[in-house]
């Protein structure tokens, strides 16, 4: 997908104020036995094509308006991804702004995730 100047100008300065890690990363963290949960931020028709196995769906949309229901606890630690690791970096810069204080965005997103071979669902 083409991206326009701005939004990779905004997508960049927020890749400069929260944390990225990788899959082997992420896939570490989950079997690590400690609470994490991966959310992925894409649109409904993304995530019901298929998704990481063990993610939960919280799509940027509405994401801010619906974590602190569904994860009250903000010191949670949170994985975020989403395409390709440009919108999950926007939320988690948002949730950072909202006291989330253990948020990543997952580096290459989805597409890095099924490159990798990482377990996955619905697809």
């Amino acid at each position: 997908m083409e991206h326009s100047p701005e939004f990779l100008k905004l997508v960049d300065e927020a890749k400069r104020r929260i944390h990225e890690i990788s899959v082997e990363s992420t896939l570490e963290r989950i079997n690590s036995g400690d609470e994490v949960r991966l959310i992925d931020v894409r649109e409904d028709n993304e995530w019901e094509q298929g998704h990481a196995a063990g993610a939960e769906h919280l799509g940027k949309g509405i994401i801010e308006r619906d974590i602190e229901r569904l994860i009250p606890d903000k010191g949670t630690e949170l994985i975020l991804y989403c395409g390709g690791g440009y919108r999950s970096a926007l939320a988690a810069e948002a949730l950072q702004r909202m006291g989330y204080y253990d948020v990543s965005s997952m580096a290459g997103g989805w597409k890095a995730w099924k490159e990798s071979g990482a377990p996955i669902e619905g697809e």
